[in-house]
């Protein structure tokens, strides 16, 4: 089915090593780890797995000497596995020590987060940093990205705004003849705050296509009106992001829904999903949840999708419901290694259905589609390809005798790329 496509707000490209965010280029998908980034092991696996899972940009913590002189041998120990994901220094309260102290680490990072509202502000406290009053750590992180030529994220948060700034807005409305409400004006404190920092960030010399900007909040409907504004007074390029999203089925929700209306908006050039993982559970998910918005709006293709009904009276087995989730784990899985052989496999369409009430029209629009008997139907399984009917699938194998199907048809459809020289 053909779609409405988006049109996207114009912004200059920032170029974060090869990898660009905004302009023309597609909306880029960025995760963060949350290993201790002293450790170099830990910090290095998991960078490796969520750039593998499928995130462009990688952002980790540099908060103490130990993670700043960690950060050059990460990225040689990437480099070693062959993983070029461009990593991100997340810097608050001492950004300007760090990056002058190690610059080998400065010069590893290929772009910056910075967060005005507590630069060069104690944990704390308000107070400056004991024993540096005179230092302007703003400017200095500034002319660190200006000598290494990295850009930077102007990240302005909820829960670290520049509280100056937010009681001189919040005095200036006081006055007012119809005073707004308090988060009416806490909004516009974020915007201004990343406006006026982005505005000095160029006086001090970094140029305009080396800034993106983002103004991130936890609840959906302020994180709409925030970025509808920022994106209205402003070109940069922007980062959209729910900050402090929550777990589950809540974080996801909720990024989805906020995320959603501003890409439909065309509003947003970067994402990251925040998701809190379960336990145990997989930092990858947040990947794979960013990765699935930007697909299933139609803006990306990063995997072969599934199409499955969600099961009904009529299918009491749970047969297409295994069937669903092993294919959809296996295309997933074998994306890395069909993304290396051939071109436009991301493209590809799968249906699993689980009877005969949808199941052969769905099958038929899919690249492969197979419907599975419902209840008391015969117990056979056509499966379609690119819309005609090849084989019927019986007995217990179908699992596999499906999965061969799809691995065939990838080899016979899609164009091979050529080797690369080693």
């Amino acid at each position: 089915m053909s779609h409405t496509p988006i049109t996207r707000r114009a912004s200059p490209r920032v170029m974060v090593e090869d990898i660009a965010i905004g302009g023309d280029a597609p909306v880029v998908v960025q995760s963060m780890t949350n290993t201790d980034t002293a450790d170099i092991t830990g910090t290095t696996k998991q960078v490796y797995e969520l750039a593998q899972a499928g995130s462009e940009l990688v952002r980790i913590t540099v908060n103490t000497s130990e993670a700043a002189a960690a950060v050059p041998h990460i990225r040689a120990r990437l480099d070693a596995l062959g993983c070029k994901v461009p990593l991100i220094g997340d810097f608050h309260y001492n950004g300007h020590r760090l990056l002058t102290e190690f610059p080998d680490c400065a010069q590893a990072l290929a772009k910056y987060r910075i967060n005005p509202g507590n630069v060069g502000r104690n944990r704390k406290s308000t107070n400056l940093l004991a024993g540096h009053p005179g230092e302007d750590q703003f400017a200095m992180m500034i002319g660190v990205a200006i000598k290494y030529a990295k850009p930077v994220r102007i990240g302005v948060n909820w829960g670290s705004l520049d509280q100056d700034l937010v009681v001189r807005l919040m005095d200036e409305n006081a006055k007012l003849p119809q005073p707004k409400e308090v988060a009416e004006v806490t909004r516009e404190a974020l915007i201004v705050s990343a406006l006026d920092s982005a505005k000095r960030a160029e006086e001090l010399g970094l140029t305009h296509d080396r800034i993106v900007l983002s103004c991130k909040v936890s609840e959906v409907q302020d994180l709409i009106a925030v970025y509808r504004e920022l994106a209205a007074r402003c070109d940069y390029a922007l980062h959209l992001g729910l900050t402090e999203a929550g777990m589950g089925s809540k974080g996801i929700v909720a990024s989805t829904a906020a995320l959603a209306v501003l890409l439909q908006q065309g509003i947003g050039d970067t994402i990251r999903v925040s998701l809190t993982p379960a336990p145990g559970g997989a930092r990858t998910e947040e990947v794979v949840v960013a990765q699935e918005i930007l697909q299933t709006m139609g803006l990306r293709a990063f995997t072969p999708m599934v199409t499955a009904c969600p099961g009904c009276g009529r299918t009491t087995s749970t047969v297409f419901q295994e069937l669903a989730q092993n294919i959809q784990t296996y295309l997933r899985a074998q994306m890395p290694v069909w993304r290396e052989q051939y071109t436009g496999v991301e493209e590809m369409t799968v249906a699993v259905m689980g009877c005969i009430v949808n199941g052969p029209g769905e099958s038929k629009l899919a690249n492969i589609g197979i419907s599975l008997p419902g209840t008391g139907e015969s117990p056979a399984a056509p499966v379609y390809v690119d819309g005609e009917k090849t084989v019927t699938l019986r007995g217990s194998n179908i699992a596999a005798e499906f999965q061969q199907i799809v691995d065939e048809y990838v080899a016979r459809k899609y164009v091979k790329r050529e080797k690369r020289e080693g």
